[in-house]
């Protein structure tokens, strides 16, 4: 079969090389699986770094989600087993993490809706408790797990405040639902955010960012407000200053969602039947940007590195090279 490998870890689109290689032998519990769209995902290129909290030996397929075909012909998403990633014709799954792919959706957007959305949902209601007419902050409100975290929030009542980077991210947040959205390199964030809540502040930071994003968040949460720490795409992590939290009265809350695969799966599971409902009846509809072929992905890794990519990127081994919709 077709699949890109790591050999050594660096830039993705420097180290992911195509190749022929031996078709993955599902372990004992196991499925194999044939993929049928792969989105790309920050913690892919983390992976090419050697910098993910996971790091599968050498060599190893990125692609942590896939939509995928059981040998029964069912149409399913989950998380492949690494070392063998979704950037391949085939991969192998633990069945227990797998999911019925929701009718409302095609391959690209179901594949999109299961970490971007679970940890939008968990970090949102599970975690957040967020409440119809509160108003949600959410940082990198473009990309693929802030647009998430946008339609959600809109689903569930809130008032919606976007931060993006550029005026083509403006147009995207906009289209998603944002209330308010503000480009981070053209506007003051705190005092635009201000501005947009009359001086009160948000109730709730969705932050998938970190660095700069953080402090900005700690300066508009309102009083009980909650700021979830999602991931630390700028690369930097900050360090909370406990007496601000203190003083100002608000809450940081960490979400790491895999963690939920294991400690209570069927808090997951419910997850994925919330979601579902919400994508039946048209409130939620992942945005993906790109469909490339398989040969394109490597490149799209890259571009998520850079951070020029809205929404999801989605590589699907069935369209013919060059071929993208």
């Amino acid at each position: 079969m077709q699949a890109w490998q790591v050999h050594q870890n660096g830039e993705p689109g420097e180290v992911m090389v195509l190749g022929e290689v031996e078709r993955p032998v599902p372990a004992e519990g196991q499925v194999l699986l044939k993929v049928r769209a792969a989105t790309v995902n920050f913690p892919d290129v983390l992976m090419c770094r050697g910098e993910y909290q996971v790091r599968p030996p050498l060599p190893f397929t990125p692609g942590v989600e896939v939509c995928a075909e059981t040998e029964d012909g069912r149409r399913v998403i989950g998380n492949p087993v690494l070392p063998y990633g979704g950037f391949a014709e085939y991969v192998v799954a633990d069945p227990r993490g797998l999911f019925t792919a929701p009718e409302s959706l095609d391959d690209a957007e179901a594949a999109s809706l299961l970490i971007g959305y679970q940890t939008g949902w968990f970090g949102l209601h599970r975690r957040a408790a967020l409440e119809a007419g509160e108003t949600l902050l959410v940082h990198a409100a473009a990309g693929g797990v802030g647009s998430a975290a946008v339609q959600l929030g809109k689903a569930a009542g809130a008032t919606v405040i976007g931060v993006v980077g550029g005026a083509e991210k403006v147009s995207v947040a906009r289209e998603l639902g944002c209330d308010v959205v503000i480009d981070r390199r053209t506007e003051n964030v705190v005092g635009a955010v201000k501005e947009a809540t009359g001086g009160r502040g948000v109730d709730v930071v969705y932050d998938p960012v970190g660095g700069e994003a953080y402090t900005q968040s700690t300066k508009v949460v309102a009083f009980e407000g909650r700021i979830v720490v999602v991931g630390f795409a700028s690369g930097a992590i900050p360090s909370p200053a406990l007496n601000h939290a203190l003083v100002k009265n608000y809450s940081i809350l960490g979400l790491h969602w895999g963690l939920y695969n294991t400690r209570n799966p069927k808090l997951v599971q419910h997850c994925h039947e919330q979601l579902t409902e919400l994508a039946a009846r048209g409130a939620i509809k992942p945005l993906v940007s790109e469909r490339v072929p398989l040969a394109g992905a490597s490149a799209a890794v890259q571009r998520v590195a850079d951070g020029v990519t809205t929404g999801r990127v989605a590589v699907l081994p069935s369209l013919e090279n060059g071929a993208a919709a």
